[in-house]
């Protein structure tokens, strides 16, 4: 007999349902599988690296795997991106324009408005989604900065994290940047890896590498013919720049000669090369204040020595990348897979003058853009220390623009230097390469292509709908007559550029630039004119010869910021807003034993430009045999003793009398070798460290039998320092005065408790003791923090500072 009209559940049963199974026939359902024969997908992005730093368009630094992917593949010289890191990402990742995919800038702000929402939407698809939808196994591993730092901490909405955006897997970093032996927070898949120490040897670069090996292998194992799409965002080589020994060795001595010859070689390279036609010239130096780089042979012997040196690490971070996509290239042949996988590498802006013009010592000192003379955090360091996993340093801004080479400016601004980098795709299969085809496209593409350019060549479509949203259409056009053929003329003929004032409007082989001032009415633009066919370097600028096409072209920029959500403008102060219910995170907070470290955004607001307290109370539980920690590996809980990660125990019993002698270990730590603070016992002494970007500096005293609280009390003073005093018991016992307050985005780790959780505030402790888990009682460390106080002195740095929070 039929179904029941009552019955419910049968609506979209194919099958037949009857009273036994004699009289039914099954239907089973099945998840979206991709076409036979689609290829795999492998998008590498690289961060900050500029448009010659790779073999194929005219470095010196030894990259044989892209050699071998551009020898087989195409090389689109005349592709352009964003100015910054998360808008270049929003866009690649859906194919819609920055600010109307919500990414006008990094996503380490929140002024309020729609281009500049800084996560995603909900009516924005992301091509792992599309993948995924068409039978795709997607996973991403490295560096997202689709997040905002507000909603990083496990407690928020996790709507924009890489797995609730299309990506089955993840590992890596939400953050914008991160130490490369250090990391301060690693994610896999939607939950934060609890790490205590990294093992010997750590390289973030490899640990990425390692993980988007096992995931394809992992696959492999279980689906033979299933196509995945591997998005692998390198954190290199965005600051503060550390490589490992033997890349840094492989490159000593060989920028001796500086950056103008550099640039010099490698322009005759990228002529050499057919990247540029007969005739293109580059600008000797930027001259521009604020942007100019010193000529080389103006310099002393010894800033020459120091700043080669940081090419040197630079130089071998790039190696390291190239070695970690030949580590890939060496699976997908083992797999037999490499002819039918395309291969995407690109760097997502140009490089960077964020190391000044003598490059940072301290790089996140830096980033606090303090003009205040008696304010020292950028403080000398041991040469020894460059690219080492003691320090944290930047290049200066005169081998950005070698790694711009030969176009003008940096990350940040639109013109070339920041906006145009190198793009290789490789499929042989899909795009074979023929003897009368070079390999070189100098047609215009954009980063909103990429998604589109794939899924054509997949043979894939893009759904409209997203969570039952109408979803945003591309607004980049794919490119794949022009990667299959050198003659194919561009189809995206015209676009945008806008970045904290700074404007760009590209059309038809004209380009049209603004170079927006700090002090400058951000709503005025100077305007200049380019012919970017003629002269590719921005150098001749035609606005006034050509009035009526600049004028033409500024309008047109102006419908377009429109159409995107571009405006409004906003000062600094406006851009750096935050939202009032971020004030949440300043309130105080009572931490437990065993507490994973406390994220580094949330850890921030409770000290910075304030007053501050932290109230260790030693009447907890106390753990009978504890032992210091085994160090954890990034997929491994650390252990304590007989006690577990959060400190619990059938055995632990309450005590009340406090600290007992022989009770040792860090009570709290917050921050690495880049900058932090710590406290602790050792040898019945209370001891209260702080490491000012690098400097480090303590003070110990006698902790008497019996102490239940152990306080530490932060005082602001002028010139932006901090005055520390350590009570026991509510008597001051010890003093630390005069120290640099941790500003900017420092300290980089966020706040443990009972232990000094991955990168080591004190070398010398760490070396010693390890992470130096507290044997005694601890029942809590709480943070009591004062109102935010930021001297006139210091406002308008303090605006410019991505951290900063409106109160």
């Amino acid at each position: 007999m039929p179904v029941p009209s009552h019955a419910r559940g049968y609506e979209s049963f194919g099958g037949t349902a009857a009273r036994t199974s004699a009289g039914s026939s099954p239907q089973w359902t099945s998840p979206p599988t991709a076409p036979a024969g689609a290829p795999n997908i492998v998008v590498v992005l690289v961060d900050d690296m500029g448009y010659s730093d790779i073999g194929p368009f005219g470095s010196e630094i030894e990259t044989p795997t892209l050699d071998r992917l551009a020898e087989r593949g195409v090389r689109l010289s005349n592709y352009h991106t964003t100015p910054l890191c998360s808008p270049s990402r929003a866009a690649l990742l859906t194919g819609i324009n920055s600010h109307r995919a919500g990414f006008g800038f990094v996503a380490n702000a929140d002024p309020g408005y729609p281009g500049l929402r800084l996560e995603l939407a909900d009516d924005v698809l992301t091509l792992p989604e599309i993948l995924r939808g068409n039978g795709y196994a997607t996973y991403a591993v490295g560096k997202w900065h689709l997040v905002r730092d507000a909603t990083m901490n496990p407690a928020a909405h996790r709507d924009s994290w890489p797995t609730q955006r299309g990506f089955d897997r993840y590992y890596g970093s939400l953050e914008g940047l991160n130490s490369f032996y250090y990391p301060n927070q690693l994610v896999s898949d939607s939950s934060v890896v609890d790490v205590e120490e990294y093992p010997e040897g750590y390289y973030l670069t490899d640990d990425l590498t390692d993980k988007a090996l096992s995931y394809i292998k992992d696959l492999r194992a279980h689906d033979a013919t299933k196509p995945f799409f591997l998005y692998f965002a390198h954190v290199a080589m965005h600051g503060p720049l550390q490589a490992k020994p033997e890349d840094q060795a492989k490159y000593r001595g060989r920028y001796a000669e500086g950056w103008d010859e550099l640039r010099r070689k490698r322009f005759a390279e990228q002529l050499a090369q057919g990247l540029f036609p007969p005739g293109t010239q580059q600008k000797p130096r930027n001259t521009e204040p604020g942007y100019e780089a010193a000529e080389w042979d103006s310099l002393s012997a010894d800033e020459q020595r120091r700043y080669a040196k940081y090419m040197e690490v630079y130089a071998g971070m790039v190696d390291s990348i190239d070695q970690s996509l030949g580590r890939i290239v060496d699976l997908l042949e083992d797999l037999g897979e490499l002819d039918n996988t395309i291969i995407v590498f690109t760097s997502d802006n140009g490089g960077t003058a964020e190391g000044g013009p003598e490059g940072t010592r301290s790089y996140f000192a830096e980033f606090a853009h303090i003009d205040d003379p008696e304010w020292i955090g950028d403080v000398p360091h041991d040469e020894d220390l460059i690219g080492t996993a003691k320090l944290g340093v930047h290049y200066p801004r005169g081998w950005g623009q070698a790694s711009n080479t030969p176009f003008r400016f940096y990350k940040g601004q639109t013109f070339a230097g920041g906006v145009r980098v190198p793009l290789i795709v490789s499929w042989p299969k899909g795009l074979p390469r023929t003897e009368a085809d070079a390999g070189i496209r100098h047609e215009y593409a954009y980063v909103t292509d990429l998604a589109p350019t794939l899924l054509e060549l997949a043979g894939l479509e893009r759904p409209s709908v997203r969570n039952g949203l109408p979803a945003k259409d591309f607004d980049g056009v794919s490119a794949a007559d022009l990667l299959r053929d050198p003659a194919a003329p561009t189809r995206h003929t015209e676009q945008y550029s806008e970045m904290t004032g700074h404007r760009g409007f590209y059309r038809d082989g004209w380009k049209l630039l603004s170079l927006h001032e700090a002090d400058a009415d951000i709503d005025a633009p100077h305007w200049q004119l380019f012919d970017v066919r003629a002269d590719p370097t921005e150098l001749h600028d035609l606005s006034a010869r050509y009035p009526e096409k600049a004028a033409e072209l500024a309008a047109a920029w102006d419908e377009s910021a429109w159409a995107n959500t571009v405006f409004p403008l906003l000062t600094r102060a406006d851009l750096f807003r935050r939202r009032p219910e971020e004030a949440r995170f300043a309130a105080p907070v009572r931490l437990l034993p065993g507490t994973p470290t406390l994220e580094r955004y949330r850890s921030q607001r409770l000290i910075a430009y304030r007053d501050f307290t932290i109230t260790a109370d030693l009447t907890g539980r106390r753990v009978p045999g504890a032992t210091p920690a085994i160090g954890a590996t990034p997929n491994t809980a650390s252990t304590s003793g007989s006690a577990d990660a959060a400190g619990r125990n059938a055995d632990a019993v309450p005590v009340s009398e406090g600290f007992r002698a022989g009770d040792e270990g860090v009570l709290v730590a917050h921050g690495d070798p880049l900058g932090g603070y710590l406290l602790y016992v050792e040898n019945d002494e209370v001891v209260f460290g702080v490491n000012s970007y690098g400097r480090y500096a303590s003070v110990a005293a006698p902790l008497p039998s019996g102490t239940r609280v152990i306080t530490v009390r932060a005082a602001i003073r002028p010139h932006l320092r901090w005055d520390f005093v350590v009570e026991a018991d509510g008597v001051a016992v010890a003093e630390l005065t005069d120290q640099v307050q941790l500003v900017g985005m420092a300290p980089w780790t966020g706040i443990s408790v009972g232990v000094d959780a991955r990168g080591p505030v004190s070398w010398d402790l760490r070396e010693r003791r390890g992470s130096f888990r507290y044997t005694g009682a601890l029942r809590a460390v709480t943070y009591t923090p004062g109102p935010i106080q930021v001297p006139q002195t210091t406002i308008d740095a303090v605006e410019r500072e991505a951290e900063y929070v409106a109160e």
